[in-house]
């Protein structure tokens, strides 16, 4: 299981697209004179020894090591083993914007998922709403900075992809998307609801979907021992009129709501 897991990331990393700037670890077997480090150029190309000017710009890993091995063959050596890697990523990157530590633009490594972003960008706030939405553009070359979903529209050419983020620390690696060239992530805040009367400290406080009553009482610091839990009511909007619902603790919550705790009568 664990083989396997090593080789479809090796695949994957065999995958990567070479781009201007990025630097390119290159080991020829026994020519330790032609292995070293090479900066691929804006042009797309460098200067290899024996060679000259090569393109690597546009060529997977595992394309342009097919590419070195055919050139250094053709009246140099004889079946020369060459490996090419990635040492600096430079030339592609994403986003990551919104609720998280440190957001900013990050160089897109390899095979990054999801998960290796926010990592990359010191996780999520405790003001996040647990999900992260993936803004994807067809021609990431078009964009300069991040791109951000706009509500109630959709662009074309451009893609918005909703993953789980509690779903995915829990273990669901089917959340665990694979980033793009270009790709902006964008973790947006927790929308808030407030709790009043006989909890420890009332005020306004973050919530994830499928709150309940008893977690939204429990982020208030939990009811106090005057609390008439039988009698809590929610005073929520509901198509621009306010309207007050009696609840039970399991009852969920819904963004805007406030929670009221009567005392009891005796």
């Amino acid at each position: 299981m664990v083989a396997g897991a090593a080789r479809a990331g090796a695949q994957q990393a065999g995958d990567y697209v070479i781009g201007p700037q990025d630097v390119l670890q290159i080991t020829v077997f026994d020519q330790q004179d032609l292995s070293g480090k090479y900066t691929v150029e804006a042009d797309g190309t460098f200067t290899f020894p024996l060679i000259g000017r090569v393109k690597a710009a546009g060529r997977t890993l595992r394309e342009f090591e097919g590419d070195l091995r055919k050139l250094l063959a053709d009246g140099f050596f004889k079946n020369p083993q060459v490996s090419v890697g990635i040492e600096t990523y430079r030339s592609q990157r994403i986003f990551v914007v919104g609720e998280v530590r440190q957001p900013g633009t990050y160089p897109l490594t390899g095979d990054m998922t999801l998960i290796e972003a926010l990592a990359s960008a010191g996780s999520t706030l405790p003001s996040a709403s647990g999900e992260a939405i993936i803004v994807r553009v067809k021609d990431p070359k078009a964009v300069s900075g991040p791109t951000l979903p706009k509500a109630g529209t959709t662009a074309d050419g451009v893609e918005t992809q909703t993953v789980d983020i509690r779903a995915l620390q829990s273990g669901q690696l089917s959340e665990n998307v694979q980033l793009h060239d270009g790709d902006t992530i964008f973790v947006p805040s927790a929308e808030t609801l407030y709790v009043f009367g006989e909890v420890n400290h009332p005020g306004s406080y973050p919530i994830k979907r499928n709150t309940t009553v008893l977690q939204a009482l429990s982020l208030a610091g939990g009811a106090t021992q005057y609390a008439a839990l039988n009698r809590i009511k929610i005073v929520r909007i509901v198509k621009g009129e306010k309207k007050e619902i009696k609840v039970e603790l399991t009852d969920l919550v819904q963004p805007g709501d406030t929670i009221i705790v009567p005392q009891r009568y005796f």
